[in-house]
């Protein structure tokens, strides 16, 4: 058997797990591995799980590394332990119709458990809604509202800061005091805990109107448009993540880019600095952030 097939089994949490394919690399750009992507869950789940807790969690899956292409996973996959906490959820529409029929099947993160089983499937990406689910499995209304911001090219992180900042002000106008996570991508969004809960249309049409009324003041720069064509040059914020069938990618996620970046909760005194300054701030690598946890610990929860 290869070392690239070799598996292993490892107790986690009191759960016996079977871990496989250690030294596949998944990141051909940086060398990264397998074994390394489930050392940096591993470490970095003290600050990210909170954030995982008590939400439905889809995957993004590249079982033979990033440069072969990925899939979307919903439903919790055949073969989920039976310890793993799933949530099943009504399906908003035909395209969400499930082998489960009018509902999905989500597992729900809340312990290293369950996510290093994930992870070992290869899912480099967890992304989440604004919504929790309840004891019983169900639904809540949202507690959280984000706006990303997703640059158009010629702009880049650079523009995207310099509108964060605006945004910053709309929502503070409003009374939500919001918090930046690059996306470990091209941009960067923005997380306003809600005062109380709020139905996913009504937090959708704050972040709409936000958006709108950004695009409005500076519409050289800002676009609220989800229409590709027109977003050239201009940061696009993108209100409609806060619908109820929609996810963002989690804090302190990896993600299948060419290089194992993450979704790196941030200060504002470093959003600022991006502003100002072209290479103020820029997408940061897994190891760079769990330097920065153990540095600054999870800005996230402090906000």
């Amino acid at each position: 058997m290869s070392p690239a097939k070799q598996e292993v089994t490892v107790e986690v949490d009191g759960r016996r797990l079977r871990i496989s394919s250690l030294d596949k690399v998944l990141y051909p750009a940086t060398g990264t591995t397998k074994g390394e992507v489930l050392h940096y869950y591993a470490q970095v789940a003290p600050v990210m799980l909170p954030h995982l807790a008590e939400r439905a969690v889809t995957r993004i899956r590249w079982p033979h590394g990033v440069q072969e292409g990925s899939f979307y996973e919903k439903n919790a996959p055949a073969g989920t332990p039976s310890w793993v906490r799933t949530a099943s959820v009504p399906t908003t529409g035909s395209r969400g119709t499930s082998r489960h029929g009018d509902k999905l099947v989500f597992p729900v993160v809340e312990d290293l458990a369950t996510l290093t089983w994930l992870v070992n499937l290869a899912a480099l990406e967890l992304h989440v809604h604004q919504w929790t689910v309840g004891r019983n499995g169900r639904p809540r209304n949202a507690d959280r509202l984000v706006i990303d911001l997703d640059p158009g090219e010629p702009a880049g992180l650079h523009e995207c800061c310099q509108v964060a900042l605006m945004v910053r002000d709309a929502l503070a106008e409003r009374d939500l005091d919001c918090k930046p996570v690059t996306s470990g991508s091209k941009g960067l969004h923005l997380y306003a805990d809600l005062p109380g809960r709020m139905r996913s249309e009504d937090s959708t049409a704050l972040a709409k109107e936000v958006a709108e009324a950004l695009q409005k003041q500076h519409p050289s720069l800002v676009t609220a448009t989800m229409t590709k064509a027109r977003r050239s040059g201009k940061v696009f914020l993108d209100w409609s993540q806060n619908a109820a069938s929609k996810t963002t990618v989690s804090p302190y996620s990896l993600r299948g880019r060419e290089r194992p970046t993450v979704a790196t909760p941030v200060t504002w005194v470093e959003v600022e600095e991006g502003a100002e300054d072209e290479e103020g701030l820029r997408q940061f690598r897994y190891d760079e952030v769990l330097d920065r946890v153990a540095d600054l610990g999870d800005l996230f929860a402090r906000g």
